[in-house]
């Protein structure tokens, strides 16, 4: 059945075309992520960093190569990613909910494309606040600056480090269009999964090098059952029962059925985890950057010891933005009030609940559903840096081993083959895999 879906995949055409230009795509953000920004020595970097591997220090290096799939370390055109994209539409979201205006400018006709144009439009002034500190990052590095002039380096490398921050948006946004799957998401997964030849090269060299190879085992079987874990939540919903009554419009009868309303267990996906990844990468890079200058002030110095990604701050941020942009993303994307208000104009209540009760139940509900959820979340990734405690794996290793790319990793295959299954059967073929009931419980 998978092998004959698998052909089915590339004998519709549409999919045909979207899968490849899907790869298209990701190719050739792979290719400008090994291709350095003018001015600077690569030679010289590839040692610089290679010597912070060796002594086990390259923890804020390894954090930014994970999203962007090694880009970072070699200081090239895409070192940013989509993440200052990330970072202003957090901003973005909060700032509807806080200006009563702008949330009704956006609800206006037109309105969602404008706020799409304020997003990429912030969005440019954050990638020239973070391409500036990855140039005062570079001038700490010896030998690294080719140019002469560091002024002439700095116009340089933040002109052309945000011009392709905002080409990998716009690649991102052609995979949504024109491919498959989420487009910003895909960029992180491609991003992810580049790095694992080079995670699993490391831990062969750890091996040999005496990292007792029971621990490796013990760490294979956590990670194989994460993401059963993982799939098991993803998929898990609450279904909520809708009773619909009979009503005559005209000469016509409509209601009088039973359906439902599927509450996820996890209803925000992989978005906590990445909205609270991208929002601590903004101030830990500048405060990485900075801090890694001998100029710098010392208190400068030490919130970037605070915010280490191996550190217990770091990773109790990371826990707390993740459990809020649970909250947050929910509550955006399921509110209670409207879910409640569609019910009601449309003759339907839920067995059990009062009407005028129906929203203050379907928000206790989600309310019972965000919690475990968002807290499974960010036990998953906090995991890595349980796993380089006790075990003693290095940086790169347990972060793709666990955690935040675990997440994302699951979150996107899921998502895309969702898409790919429902391509299939509007071409009236069978899916990709038989979904087998999962029993909704009370929680």
């Amino acid at each position: 059945m998978a092998s004959n879906s698998i052909v089915n995949m590339f004998k519709i055409k549409e999919l045909r075309d979207r899968i490849f230009f899907t790869f298209i795509v990701l190719a050739v953000f792979r290719l400008g992520s090994v291709l350095t920004i003018p001015g600077i020595d690569a030679s010289v970097l590839l040692q610089y960093f290679d010597n912070l591997a060796k002594q086990n220090k390259n923890a804020f290096a390894s954090y930014m190569d994970f999203f962007v799939g090694g880009a970072f370390s070699n200081f090239s055109i895409f070192m940013l990613g989509v993440m200052p994209y990330i970072s202003m539409q957090i901003i973005m979201q909060l700032a509807l909910i806080i200006f009563p205006s702008l949330k009704r400018a956006a609800q206006e006709d037109g309105g969602q494309q404008k706020v799409a144009g304020w997003t990429r439009i912030g969005t440019v002034f954050v990638c020239l606040i973070q391409s500036l500190a990855v140039t005062v990052y570079a001038e700490s590095i010896p030998g690294c600056i080719v140019l002469d002039s560091n002024l002439m380096f700095r116009l340089l490398a933040m002109l052309t480090v945000t011009t392709g921050s905002m080409v990998t948006v716009w690649l991102g946004d052609q995979i949504t269009g024109h491919g498959i799957g989420n487009g910003i998401s895909m960029l992180l997964f491609a991003g992810i999964v580049a790095r694992l030849p080079h995670a699993v090269i490391e831990l062969y060299n750890k091996v040999k090098d005496g990292l007792n190879i029971v621990f490796v085992i013990v760490v294979l079987i956590m990670f194989l059952g994460i993401i059963a874990l993982v799939i098991f939540e993803e998929q898990g919903e609450r279904k909520i029962p809708v009773h619909y009554a009979k009503r005559v419009v005209g000469r016509k009868m409509y209601g009088g059925q039973n359906t439902y309303i599927p509450f996820k267990i996890n209803p925000s996906n992989v978005i906590p985890v990445i909205f609270a990844s991208s929002f601590l990468t903004f101030p830990l890079q500048i405060v990485s950057s900075l801090g890694n200058n001998q100029k710098s002030a010392r208190w400068i110095g030490k919130l970037s010891a605070i915010l280490t990604p191996t550190g217990f701050w770091y990773n109790a941020l990371m826990i707390i933005l993740i459990v809020f942009f649970a909250y947050f993303y929910t509550q955006v994307t399921l509110n209670p009030t409207e879910i409640a208000k569609n019910i009601r104009e449309n003759g339907g209540s839920i067995p059990g609940i009062r009407t005028d009760k129906t929203e203050e139940y379907l928000q206790r509900v989600l309310n019972r559903l965000v919690l475990p959820g968002s807290l499974f979340l960010a036990a998953i990734a906090v995991l890595p840096t349980i796993i380089q405690n006790i075990f003693g794996f290095p940086q790169s290793i347990s972060m793709l081993m666990g955690g935040t790319s675990l997440i994302i990793m699951v979150g996107v295959d899921l998502d895309t083959m969702s898409q790919v299954e429902a391509l299939l059967k509007m071409h009236h073929q069978d899916g990709l895999v038989k979904k087998g009931k999962i029993r909704s419980r009370n929680l």
